[in-house]
């Protein structure tokens, strides 16, 4: 039977879940009671009506079919306690690709800056023309962040400390930088020719977290520089920038200059045509690239889990994993607080005139308030649509549900790493200014 994924996610502007369908009786599809709390899709547990009612529903292709099944495979396999190993022969394979990508860009730089030395006037053209596209086709190597979301090692030592211990515990040397962000999410990354490393953690994502789950979290974003993620190597990484990037250059435009000689029009008839078989074979590449370096990020991102658990504990990890799905959720909380001014709502007179002023502060405790809120059923829900949507993952992040559930699955683990009230306490002071900048910069939108 073809394999229906969702084509659209639900929106996720304010009011969005007060929008979903409203249904006061029973299931009409089965006729079991539905969930009753308002703010959330009322959908039935026993046969799914309801499930994303804003998502469309198509048929997955071959290659999607596929995807799925590979997902599923590797699950399986490490579900059952088999290592999952990475095939050595898709890793040689794709290094070997990246190595053609990197040796063609070397080679246009050759070429240009031979017809840019020796050529004439026209050839001197073409050889800046190959060394511009050499500019934009160069291994993007990142550079250390200096915005304002950077807190250095004397601004937060706490910060800095507890990371270096989770780092510790997972065998991953101390962070370089750590900066914070605005985004519901946690990152890590390799910049610079020295591959210095960067942290970032999105504060609506982290005041959310308990202290554990801070820990889980920290443990699985360390847990990227020693999980074996080839796809983050400067080899396999930078190709795969660089490939796109030949891909997008060289698809054919859409413009059209109308009163055009026939003999112009017939010659950009022919270079689309053949620009359409060069984007088509580029794609092609890119395609069989991330197929074969799919199997080991998807595996790396299942052992960066399995850290996570290690150093927070597997409940801690369970619960970062599972306040993940809750993304749209803290959108939709921030946009109506944001809708009421930045303030909370107020029934006295007094209380009025103290709230004059947006306080950026209460958005962090409404957030919180409004996660801690979401009844069982939406969490059910949110796997449940993780499921179903399992073919529009990208390569490098199972699904959710799976990640959940082999985390759950596994032998339960006690935190290696915690912290005490006095060191949450002096994070908090650390991470304070950026708190006070980040939720204003999302309550003036």
């Amino acid at each position: 039977m073809p394999t229906e994924i969702p084509a659209t996610e639900a929106a996720t502007e304010p009011g969005a879940e007060a929008a979903a369908p409203v249904h006061d009786g029973p299931c009409p599809s089965c006729g079991e009671p539905l969930t009753a709390d308002p703010r959330f899709t009322a959908w039935c547990p026993a046969c799914d009506w309801n499930l994303a009612p804003s998502w469309e529903t198509v048929t997955a292709s071959r290659r999607e079919r596929a995807a799925i099944e590979r997902t599923d495979r590797l699950f399986a396999e490490l579900a059952e306690g088999r290592s999952g190993a990475t095939g050595r022969r898709d890793w040689l394979l794709a290094s070997s690709i990246a190595a053609l990508v990197h040796l063609s860009t070397t080679a246009l730089f050759c070429w240009g800056l031979w017809l840019l030395v020796t050529g004439n006037t026209p050839l001197r053209c073409i050889g800046a023309a190959a060394l511009g596209a050499v500019v934009l086709l160069r291994p993007r190597l990142g550079r250390l962040p200096r915005d304002r979301g950077v807190l250095a090692r004397a601004q937060a030592p706490a910060l800095y400390g507890l990371a270096d211990r989770v780092a510790a515990e997972v065998g991953a040397a101390p962070v370089d930088v750590i900066r914070s962000s605005a985004a519901f999410n946690a990152s890590f990354g390799l910049v610079g020719l020295r591959r210095r490393s960067v942290l970032t953690l999105g504060l609506p994502l982290w005041e959310v977290l308990d202290e554990q789950q801070r820990i889980a979290l920290l443990g699985h974003e360390f847990g990227h520089r020693v999980n074996g993620d080839h796809r983050r190597s400067l080899l396999l990484g930078s190709a795969l920038n660089t490939l796109a990037t030949w891909y997008e250059l060289a698809r054919p435009s859409r413009f059209r200059r109308p009163g055009s000689p026939l003999f112009i029009l017939i010659g950009e008839v022919i270079a689309r045509a053949l620009m359409t078989g060069v984007a088509w074979l580029l794609y092609r590449v890119l395609l069989l690239l991330d197929r074969l370096t799919s199997r080991a990020g998807q595996q790396a991102e299942y052992r960066a889990d399995a850290l996570a658990a290690r150093t927070g504990g597997t409940e801690a990890a369970r619960g970062m994993l599972a306040t993940l799905l809750l993304g749209d959720s803290a959108g939709i909380a921030v946009g109506r607080f944001r809708a009421e001014g930045g303030r909370r709502p107020v029934r006295t007179r007094a209380a009025r005139a103290s709230a004059a002023a947006p306080a950026p502060d209460v958005l962090w405790e409404r957030l919180r308030e409004h996660l801690a809120s979401v009844p069982a059923t939406e969490h059910e829900r949110l796997r449940r649509c993780s499921a179903w949507a399992r073919a529009a993952v990208d390569a490098t992040h199972p699904p959710t549900h799976l990640r959940l559930a082999l985390v759950e699955a596994a032998p339960a683990r006690e935190a290696a790493v915690n912290t005490d009230a006095a060191e949450a306490a002096a994070i908090a002071a650390e991470l304070a200014p950026h708190r006070a900048r980040i939720a204003a910069e999302l309550l003036n939108g």
